[in-house]
């Protein structure tokens, strides 16, 4: 079982025959032999494994399985770490190292990003003793780029995150100086909530948290060199997972599905022994002061590396190596070379992706008046359940330290720079030379090339903080030479005479296709080896930090049930019809991808019942139910919040009117309009109103609470009535605020959960049903001559269309493959082919029975 990549040597093969005899023969002293010694090949350990399984002898077996124990550590160290080759007095620190049983901790995260973070607080929470490393501690929680938080589809993620106790969402409360709620004039389901953060009130929130805020979690500030490894084909991870009892529902649920269930057993250590290599037991880091390398050891790893995996940065046709630029300085972040060539060792499919940051501006030198105002919602929908539970504004709101962006726009003019000085834009190693950056955060020269038509690109202007001129203009990422990002910014409005604080730039860097990762974001290859954010081909801080989330209680998990003796644990996985998170993952382990992916709603084929308001109601009890939430006052806000919803739902249901009495209240056209007048004689409950177009639930619940009032005013002046001609006293109307019995405004809370709920419940019944007949169609074939065009199929987006044709897929399952096919695409394309089906089937019919018709007037004719 010698390890693929090492020659084989004479010490493989000459004492093996030697072995074979002395360990039968004298088995004690041939194995303490062997421990001296240091063989290095694995074959020894599995001969010796062989004789024990097989040895009657009880006492000799008992002893010398400790004895294996610390062989099979050394040797596999011994046969991958090439520190041991160097030097004698490395090896030896190397293997007095191997003979402890006990790590240095139970997780090492690698990087500080919001990856990182995410994943060292989960990791922590569920009781690992976690140390995150970063190359400096003051970057941690920094935004690299864009100083916001949130979006369509990715302000689900920040909720989604924050139902499962992470970080993201409260740091951005505390940090946010700007709130809106995107999408607000469209459906529940796709409102996102978006935050403009102060860059220095974020790092400090963020720093506290993982400095001061978590139990077991230690930070470490150098930089990971690579990683130790234990080497062998099928060898066990030090931290395993393991599947479900499929006797038991934990870990399913009632309602899981077969594909939940099929994706929780792929990620159990057992289903990919066949393709480990190697099992991860720490990362060898450099002292940032002194220089020195030293070893951490641990049971499970989690790579976070950002951009920083053999980044290379790009101004013009300048090209050097780095992850990023230190912010407001020239300094640059080294990049992380060593991980990526042991990672290139073991066969990871590794590949190039591309991102950038804009210029930034100096907003003394903006014409404000020029631009467009973009206010703060003021008051804002907090990221954070606990917050809007208890009725809290975030501290900026609260305090009224907000700020308001802008909005200009790029012209003709600006168009004309922009292709003009393309000569001048770097030159890639990925995609020939292009670059392979996002496509939905494009650069202004990627707009400018893909929609020539356009005549004009808004681009939002955001300072980046309270105390601070900087401002980065949104949309405006450009890696031109310096004087002509100037230019190509002074030809905008409102930006004549702006001068620019610091060019924008590119930065280029590996990443893994994620498709060699389990639901749990285990690497296949390396047992205990997770990977996280823009590593896995993502791009974007919410999605990495969703990635982190995930990965840092799966390697938590296990790492922490084997340091204690216990049953390896179920993964923590995420179902796409349980969140944003689960779609998030299941896409790029099913599918891969080729460009950095981004989040959005359409992602989402059971989006209506994945909204924001309701993120903690779908996860943060499966959260509890792993460990990984243990906060009281979460716990208890969530069973109060379910009650009051469920309360207040309840409520409505019983409460009914005839529909022209809803309509003489509520006003006929707020109420139904001319459908109220054909139902005139039947009742309808508060819920059925409030499921109609255009009603809102405080309409539903003001109209309700005063029938109330009547009906308990009425009631009270009867009693009086009754009291006066029996010549008792007569009890006094009591104030309306008082009367018992009588229905209050909902509280924000639950407001947008009990409106969502009941609006969307017939589209939720009739999401599954579209879902459920779109699998069983998948094994159905596609006409190899269907044609994908925008004329035929006006819904689908131009990249769907590419891909289509690039791809051609024989049948829907390949389809469904195709990495940027949303499921309502899918959906679409379904029902497309079938009415092409349908109409040729009719054709056919109809040509038919018109060749029949002639055969027959034939006939005829020859008769006559």
């Amino acid at each position: 079982k010698i390890p693929h990549h090492r020659i084989p040597n004479w010490c493989d093969f000459v004492p093996l025959c030697v072995c074979a005899v002395c360990v039968m023969r004298f088995p004690t002293t041939s194995l303490i032999a062997l421990l001296v010694v240091g063989i290095s090949s694995t074959s020894y350990t599995a001969g010796v494994e062989a004789f024990l399984s097989g040895s009657s002898n009880t006492k000799n077996t008992n002893m010398l399985r400790p004895i294996l124990s610390s062989i099979r550590g050394y040797s596999t160290k011994h046969a991958s770490t090439t520190l041991l080759r160097r030097n004698n007095a490395n090896s030896k620190k190397l293997f007095m190292s191997s003979l402890s049983t006990e790590p240095d901790y139970d997780v090492i995260i690698v990087g500080g990003g919001h990856a990182g973070c995410d994943a060292a607080s989960a990791s922590a929470r569920v009781g690992a003793r976690t140390a995150l490393v970063t190359q400096r501690i003051d970057t941690i929680g920094e935004l690299s780029c864009n100083p916001s938080i949130g979006g369509i589809g990715k302000g689900h993620l920040v909720r989604e995150i924050d139902a499962l106790g992470g970080v993201m969402g409260e740091v951005a409360d505390q940090a946010g100086i700007h709130f809106r709620m995107l999408n607000r004039r469209k459906g529940p389901a796709v409102r996102g909530p978006r935050g403009q953060m102060d860059r220095d009130l974020y790092k400090a929130a963020m720093q506290n948290q993982m400095l001061e805020l978590h139990e077991n979690l230690s930070v470490i500030e150098g930089g990971v060199e690579d990683l130790l490894l234990d080497e062998g084909l099928g060898i066990e991870s030090m931290a395993p997972l393991t599947d479900v009892d499929p006797s038991s529902n934990f870990g399913f649920g009632s309602n899981t599905s077969q594909d939940q269930k099929r994706m929780i057993e792929l990620a159990s250590s057992k289903a990919n022994q066949q393709f480990r290599q190697a099992r991860i037991r720490g990362v060898i880091i450099t002292d940032p002061k002194t220089g020195v390398q030293k070893e951490i050891t641990a049971r499970a790893v989690v790579i976070t590396t950002g951009t920083f995996l053999r980044g290379v940065l790009m101004i013009g046709k300048d090209r050097y190596s780095g992850g990023r630029h230190l912010r407001d300085s020239e300094e640059v972040e080294p990049p992380s070379v060593g991980l990526a060539k042991t990672l290139e060792r073991f066969n990871f499919p590794l590949g190039r992706l591309k991102t950038g940051t804009p210029p930034r501006l100096d907003g003394n030198t903006i014409n404000w008046d020029a631009c467009v105002i973009q206010p703060s919602e003021n008051p804002a929908i907090p990221f954070s359940h606990l917050r809007q539970f208890r009725g809290e504004q975030p501290p900026n709101v609260a305090s009224g330290n907000l700020i308001d962006c802008y909005k200009s726009a790029t012209n003709e003019e600006t168009h004309k720079l922009v292709a003009g000085y393309a000569h001048l834009l770097p030159e890639y190693d990925g995609n020939d030379g292009k670059g392979q950056g996002p496509r939905y955060c494009p650069s202004i020269f990627k707009k400018v090339e893909r929609f020539p038509e356009r005549t004009s690109h808004n681009s939002f202007l955001e300072p980046e903080g309270l105390n601070t001129n900087i401002v980065y203009p949104n949309g405006m990422s450009g890696p031109y030479p310096e004087e002509i990002q100037l230019k190509i910014m002074r030809s905008m409005i409102g930006l004549e005479k702006v001068d620019i604080i610091r060019p924008g730039y590119d930065v280029e860097y590996d990443f893994v296709n994620p498709q060699s990762l389990t639901h749990a974001l285990e690497t296949k290859t390396i047992g205990g080896l997770y990977l996280a954010g823009q590593i896995c081909g993502t791009t974007g801080y919410e999605e990495a930090a969703a990635q982190g989330i995930i990965a840092g209680t799966n390697a938590g998990l296990a790492a922490a049930a084997a340091t204690r003796g216990e049953k390896s644990p179920s993964p923590f996985l995420l179902g796409r019809d349980e969140g944003y998170i689960g779609v998030l993952i299941d896409d790029l382990v099913t599918r891969g991808t080729t460009e950095p992916y981004r989040m959005f709603t359409s992602r989402a084929e059971y989006r209506i019942s994945l909204r924001a308001d309701n993120a903690d109601l779908r996860l943060t009890q499966k959260a509890i139910d792993y460990g990984l939430v243990t906060d009281e006052e979460r716990i208890t806000s969530l069973a109060a919040r379910e009650t009051l919803i469920e309360d207040r739902i309840e409520d409505l249901r019983k409460f009914r009117l005839f529909v022209t009495d809803w309509a003489d209240r509520g006003g006929k056209d707020l109420m139904g309009g001319d459908q109220m007048s054909k139902k005139s004689g039947q009742k309808k409950s508060g819920e059925e109103v409030l499921g109609m177009p255009h009603v809102t639930l405080s309409a539903v619940e003001r109209i309700i609470r005063d029938v109330q009032l009547e009906e308990r005013n009425k009631a009270v002046l009867e009693e009086k009535e009754r009291n006066d001609e029996q010549g008792q006293s007569a009890s006094s109307i009591p104030d309306e605020l008082s009367v018992p019995n009588v229905m209050e405004a909902s509280p924000p809370a639950i407001y947008d959960t009990v409106e969502a709920s009941i609006k969307y419940k017939s589209y939720v019944i009739r999401q599954h049903k579209d879902m459920e007949s779109w699998r069983k169609a998948q094994g159905l074939r596609i006409p190899p001559d269907f044609i994908y065009d925008h004329a035929s199929m006006p819904t689908l987006s131009k990249e769907e269309i590419e891909k289509l044709n690039l791809v051609r897929p024989a049948t829907f399952a390949d389809a469904s493959q195709i990495s940027g096919l949303t499921p309502q695409s899918l959906v679409y394309l379904y029902h497309c082919v079938q009415k092409r089906n349908k109409d040729r089937d009719w054709a056919r019919r109809k040509a038919d029975e018109t060749k029949n018709r002639d055969k027959k007037e034939v006939s005829a004719t020859m008769k006559e």
